[in-house]
């Protein structure tokens, strides 16, 4: 049933009021010992624990899309849709070891403000202006949306009045600066974790149920490995269905790299919670996302295949599908919220909306970082003081906020939004990783490589795209994590070529300083990283 009990909405307050709290307190504290100047707003300078920053990535990472939209495509694709998250936890440690350095060493702030010192102002506005386009359009927007169809499928609350609860909800967290959002991260995460797994459990439990044994959990496993063993590969073969979605072996040595390492590496919403940090610090909180990045196909996917076996069984027949009959993956986790008995339910919702604003939060700060620090003062006003950036910041956040939720509604005709969200996101992937990795590592890079390199990423992307409708088949029709790759190395070629035409010394950027020292981890780091890589080793051998 499609409403909340009384004992939900008392959980719901109780998660409500202490976030709240939390976040007031760690707002006072920090009045208290800073002097509110827009380093401390938007980094929070030092002030971010190991522990708080690995929340706060994964809090800004794991939204809707994920609880919503990976669970459907758990329900449609399988365990393979879990290649997003265990690669990544593979990213997180390369992110680690040779990005952060390099930006903490160089006092990068800003994704663009790196573009700014190594190429020019003109890489770095255009690459500005596509993230907060990209940010609001489809991050902000496809959150809001998939949050909204979320609450309203456990709820009475209508969609609008979801829209605009969430907005008001992630303005209260994000108007407190980067140190409010990452300490009230960590009880956001927390209480997805706690949410999630409960709803897996409840979906492994009634899979053994309704299968004529007893509720118990490692039943559930055993059923869901029986009755779906098609949907535990992680590769998949040509024929293969949902091969277009996730296309064989270049989920493991082709796009998902480029797509990784462009989110995680080169990402303002995701390096931000690193960069006001020392280097020890930062690499323990990225390892420490790592290790969580492990456990979200158990929160997330897992669900998603077991209400596939259960409605192959003839189960849920109506939920799973829209008022036209046609089968919507992207109900699955509601569905299962909607069995959870009071309270337990409330503790799910809790949890699904902690994912959402705790996102919401992280990406609209991002959006008032890069507004003000690389557009606002850069070219609107040049002079202006700290408390005017700041100013100006947050209303960038309420600004951006409720443009996404005007758009949120046209979403409404998607099928499978975390796919939505992947591909449209990697149209501009190739081209930002391109020039960061040839900025950071090839000296020789030039100003004219990056801004062809930023001029041509969309274009390439759409060609590839509509190139095979455009001419009735006749060009092949890529999976588009396949041209990421092709887009990629095509402007890492046009970037080298350029690059070698152009002498050095007419190139005018200013070097990205580094030395091998910094590349250095520590014992336990390593010990960390051993790891996650030999878990990794384990699952994709067993999931092949």
């Amino acid at each position: 049933m499609n409403r909340l009990h009384p004992a939900d909405y008392i959980v719901f307050l109780i998660y409500f009021v202490l976030v709240s709290a939390y976040g007031y307190y760690v707002y006072k504290r920090k009045t208290r010992n800073t002097t509110g100047d827009s380093k401390d707003f938007f980094l929070a300078e030092g002030s971010l624990t190991w522990w708080a920053i690995g929340a706060s990535l994964i809090a800004s990472n794991i939204s809707a899309e994920h609880f919503i939209g990976m669970s459907g495509s758990g329900f449609a694709l399988g365990l393979a849709i879990s290649t997003y998250e265990w690669m990544a936890a593979a990213t997180l440690i390369i992110v680690a070891v040779f990005f952060i350095p390099i930006y903490l060493r160089n006092k990068i702030y800003t994704m663009p403000q790196f573009l700014a010192r190594r190429y020019n102002d003109t890489v770095s506005t255009i690459m500005a202006v596509f993230w907060i386009l990209v940010y609001v359009f489809v991050n902000l927007t496809s959150i809001l949306y998939l949050g909204a169809i979320a609450i309203t499928s456990i709820s009475t609350i209508s969609f609008n009045w979801c829209i605009a609860g969430l907005i008001v909800f992630s303005v209260i967290v994000t108007l407190g600066g980067m140190k409010v959002i990452g300490y009230t991260d960590v009880v956001q995460v927390a209480v997805l974790l706690i949410g999630g797994l409960v709803t897996t459990y409840l979906a492994l439990t009634l899979l053994a149920e309704k299968s004529g044994y007893a509720a118990n959990i490692f039943t559930g496993l055993s059923l869901l490995r029986e009755k779906a063993a098609s949907h535990f590969h992680m590769i998949f073969a040509e024929d293969h269905p949902y091969h277009k979605d996730l296309p064989g072996l270049s989920v493991l040595i082709g796009g998902m790299w480029i797509n990784n390492l462009a989110y995680w590496g080169c990402n303002q919403y995701i390096t931000q919670r690193a960069l006001g940090a020392d280097l020890k610090t930062a690499r323990n909180g990225i390892l420490f996302a790592a290790f969580i990045k492990l456990l979200i196909p158990v929160i997330a996917v897992l669900p998603g295949i077991a209400m596939y076996v259960l409605h192959q069984q003839g189960l849920f027949q109506q939920e799973m599908t829209d008022e036209l009959g046609v089968l919507k993956p992207d109900h699955a986790y509601p569905t299962l919220m909607n069995l959870l008995p009071p309270g337990l339910k409330g503790v799910a919702f809790a949890a699904l909306t902690a994912a959402i604003v705790a996102s919401l939060a992280g990406k609209a700060n991002s959006i008032s970082t890069i507004f003000s620090l690389d557009i606002y003062k850069k070219f609107f006003d040049k002079n202006a003081s700290e408390k005017t950036v700041v100013s100006t910041g947050k209303w960038a956040v309420i600004v951006s906020l409720v443009i996404a939720g005007i758009v949120a509604p046209s979403l409404r005709s998607l099928d499978q939004a975390y796919q939505f969200i992947q591909e449209y996101v990697g149209f501009i992937s190739p081209g930002v990783l391109a020039i960061f990795l040839m900025g950071l590592f090839w000296k020789r890079t030039t100003s004219a490589a990056a801004l062809t390199g930023t001029l041509l990423t969309i274009p390439i992307s759409t060609i590839l795209k509509f190139l095979p409708q455009w001419s009735n088949g006749a060009f092949p029709d890529y999976p588009f994590l396949d041209r990421m790759t092709i887009t990629f190395c095509f402007i890492i070629a046009v970037m080298v070529i350029i690059s070698l035409l152009k002498p050095q010394h007419e190139n005018k950027s200013t070097p990205v300083e580094i030395d091998r020292s910094m590349f250095k981890v520590s014992p336990a780091f390593m010990v960390g990283a051993i790891i996650i890589v030999g878990i990794l080793t384990g699952l994709y051998s067993t999931f092949w």
